[in-house]
């Protein structure tokens, strides 16, 4: 059986039977034009055959987001915010959130991450400040870069920032990627079970848990990319069905992915080419989500005015 290339839950199983896991719960509903599904794996075995670690995975759904639709945006957001404030932990209300971008910035599939710690209202610093408002929460954000051009593991990094400051919540944003191209740039992801950076582009490192930095972690990502091998699947499937052929040709598709799209470059990644508006609209929406999910006391019109 050939493995489901995705980072999103609700994708892991959506060619097979469901109720071949039994510890995992999905549920499905709509809220304002997004559709939501919540998948919840509980069992060790049914996390080791999806490839997701066990926690919780809520998908946002708005295809109208690919169309740039200002209300689709600002539904997306608001809901965004409303779930991230539900997986907060309260803890010490002195306690800093810290957003962490993760991402190259040089690399335009990869730059969500960054885009949106650049749009994060960072407070830390004017918490005492004679003009600062009263009612404002602390938060700090970085965007750590890559090794490739830091010479820095971002887990390094975060775990020396996070010892530091002793944040009451990691909230990271990536890169994902996805199993169906419609879900690119319409598809918004958060769990609580970490993040493995790298993983939308298949460059795997040490993954940013709870386990790791002794700290909730809380991700967000959109997917922005999908695998060439997965497309060349589709259409092959695609063309099978249409001559009637109903053998899946696993063992085919494996070996054109061997031989014609890992070959000495490695394995490739597709994009669509209007990924920099994408990318550009994706940080401002969930860069929204965030900023009213951590500041609660500010009105959506002071956000947007100081996000500006």
């Amino acid at each position: 059986m050939l493995t489901t290339r995705t980072d999103l839950a609700m994708e892991s199983f959506e060619d097979t039977d469901a109720g071949a896991f039994p510890g995992v719960q999905v549920s499905q509903w709509d809220n304002d034009g997004i559709s939501i599904t919540e998948v919840l794996i509980t069992d060790n075995e049914a996390a080791h055959q999806l490839g997701k670690p066990k926690g919780s995975y809520l998908t946002l759904e708005c295809p109208l987001l690919r169309e740039r639709d200002p209300d689709a945006r600002l539904a997306m957001a608001a809901l965004l915010a409303e779930e991230l404030a539900r997986l907060l932990p309260e803890g010490d209300a002195r306690a800093p959130v810290m957003v962490v971008g993760l991402g190259n910035r040089a690399i335009t599939p990869d730059a969500l991450g960054p885009g949106v710690v650049d749009r994060t209202l960072a407070t830390r610093h004017i918490l005492n400040a004679p003009f600062a408002r009263g009612g404002l929460r602390s938060v700090c954000a970085v965007a750590p870069g890559v090794l490739g051009i830091t010479g820095i593991e971002s887990m390094e990094l975060i775990e020396a920032l996070a010892a530091s400051i002793r944040p009451r919540a990691i909230l990271c944003v990536d890169s994902l990627a996805a199993r169906d191209a419609r879900r690119i740039g319409s598809t918004i992801q958060l769990t609580d079970t970490g993040i493995q950076p790298g993983a939308g582009v298949g460059n795997h490192r040490k993954p940013l848990t709870r386990q790791s930095v002794g700290t909730p972690v809380i991700s967000v990502g959109m997917p922005t990319v999908i695998y060439a091998a997965t497309l060349a699947r589709d259409a092959f499937a695609w063309l099978s069905t249409q001559s009637g052929d109903d053998d899946p040709h696993d063992e085919a598709l494996s070996d054109m992915e061997r031989t014609l799209l890992s070959a000495d470059i490695g394995e490739m990644i597709v994009t669509p080419r209007e990924i920099d508006s994408i990318v550009q609209d994706a940080a401002g929406i969930i860069a929204s989500g965030i900023n009213r999910a951590l500041q609660p006391e500010l009105s959506d019109a002071e956000i947007a005015a100081m996000m500006n």
